[in-house]
Order: C-alpha cells, then structure tokens, then sequence
C-alpha cells in the first residue's frame, strides 16, 4: 500500500485535498483524522504538519508527499521534489529600513530574522555571505523595531505590512514558492508512485486545458487547425451537411474567449466550450 503524506492543516491543506479528490482518491471528512485508508486505491493518507512532511518522507517512513516547496528546502531533508501542483504559491524576499542594502552582498554581517533558517542559510551560502540567522515563528515584520535583526526575510505577497511597518524589500527573490510533490532522495522506480503521479499531473492539465468543439466549412479548416492545433491534432469528422465538419481540439482554458472570437471571425459555428474532468495524455 502507497503511503502518503499530505498537509493537515494551513494554506497546503484545502488545495490538496481537492486535487486529490479531482484525482479519485477518497478524502477524509473530519478534520481530526489523522491517518485515512483508500482501500479501493490502495493508498494510505497521513496528515502531518506541513512543515514536517518532508522530512517524514526523507527518512524512507513514507513513499511520497505533497508539502511547500519552501518546507521542503527549509527542512534540509534527505528529500527531493517531483512535480510542481501550481498553488500556494508565496514568494520570499529579504527586506529592511529604507536603504539597509541593495543586494545579498549587502548582509555581509548583519542579523537575519526568519521562519525559515534553513533556506535562508543555503541562500546566503550560495552567495558567499556570512550573516547571523535567527529562527522566529509568526510574524518577523517586529524584529527589528525590537531590535533582534537588522533585516528579515519572510513571505511577500504586496508588501503592504512591510511598508506599514517602514521597511523595504530588495534584492532578488530568495525563492519562489509552491506546493510540490516529494519523495525520498534517490528513490527508485515505484509504479505505484507513477500511477499516483500520473492522476495528479492529469488534473493539472484538465485545470490548464478546456475541450472546444465546433463547426466550420470544409474549405477554412486549415485555417481553423491553425487556431486550434491540440496537443497532437483536433478531431475533424463530416457533417451531414454537405461541406462541412465538425472539429474538436483542446485549448488552453485562458485562451478559449480569444479563439473563440477568431473562429467566429473565419465562419466557424456552433462553438462550444467544455470543461475536462480527467485525462492521461
């Protein structure tokens, strides 16, 4: 039986669950439940802190997980990341008082405050600088009026709490953050691992991808193709209307309003837009 780990509680949690859900596997229905079995699927659930996934997961007591990129880094775990899911996204960055620095080489020396020591250090390390980190849980925006730190390096979404309390974000992004799928460093092939991969990477394109169908003169469908090529080729079939037929093809969702105005434009008809529930391409 796969066994897996998935966030119990904060950000991580309600957006797994839901892909997990979209992906077949049963859910659990009380937040309480810390350990569910899919029988029918031959998984096992376990709802840890998210900050604690990986390095379950690194320590070979778990096959896979679904935790923070962010987590997984921070954690130093003996795990390593498989496939991105595209939500929770956060990005970090380091900010202070106006003009503390421009750079990461401008920390050369200075105190550091973070949730996230552990990413923080690799990042410094990999530019060289030696700074003092020290590890606060919440809210870090205070630590310096407190006088703890000289800078901080923390989540910033629009930077509106950090102008509020006068500080300043700058240099480059310390890291873009989502959630991610784990599995232990080095691991090898797992088709129980593969089959639980493929069902969450064909969510993501059934949330990426709409199915479009439509009707257009047998003359404009080159034309047509060219707007919507698929992800091989469309579907093309005779209508019973002589001259004419009937072309399906996958669109990419943001992009459905547009091509639909294009068809329309080349005499295209009864256009229809559809969601996919599921695929494996």
């Amino acid at each position: 039986m796969l066994r897996i780990a998935v966030p119990n509680k904060g950000s991580l949690s309600g957006p797994a669950a839901e892909m997990l859900h979209e992906a077949g596997y049963r859910q659990r229905k009380d937040s309480k439940e810390l350990v569910l079995v899919d029988a029918d699927n031959s998984v096992e659930f376990f709802f840890l802190r998210p900050r604690d996934i990986a390095i379950y997961v690194g320590s070979g007591r778990l096959d896979i997980g679904v935790t923070g990129r962010d987590l997984l880094l921070d954690s130093g775990a003996e795990a390593e990341e498989v496939l991105a899911l595209g939500f929770a996204g956060s990005t970090f960055r380091f900010a202070g008082p106006v003009g503390t620095a421009k750079d990461v080489q401008g920390l050369q020396g200075l105190r550091i405050a973070t949730s996230y020591p552990g990413l923080v250090r690799r990042h410094l390390a990999d530019h060289g600088v030696e700074a003092s980190v020290t590890r606060l849980d919440g809210a870090v925006e205070t630590a310096i009026q407190l006088g703890v730190a000289d800078v901080i390096a923390d989540v910033v979404e629009t930077g509106t709490t950090l102008r509020n309390a006068g500080l300043e974000v700058f240099g480059d992004p310390i890291l873009e953050s989502d959630a991610v799928v784990v599995r232990p460093r080095g691991a090898g092939e797992d088709p129980r691992v593969e089959q639980f991969l493929r069902r969450l990477q064909g969510v993501l394109v059934a949330r990426r991808y709409v199915m479009m169908d439509y009707d257009i003169r047998a003359e404009r469908v080159g034309d047509a193709v060219a707007l919507t090529p698929g992800l091989e080729s469309p579907t093309v079939s005779p209508l019973h209307s002589e001259g004419w037929v009937a072309v399906r093809s996958m669109v990419l969702r943001k992009e459905a309003q547009r091509i639909m105005d294009d068809l329309w434009a080349i005499g295209a008809r009864a256009i229809l837009v559809t969601n996919i529930h599921a695929c494996r391409l």
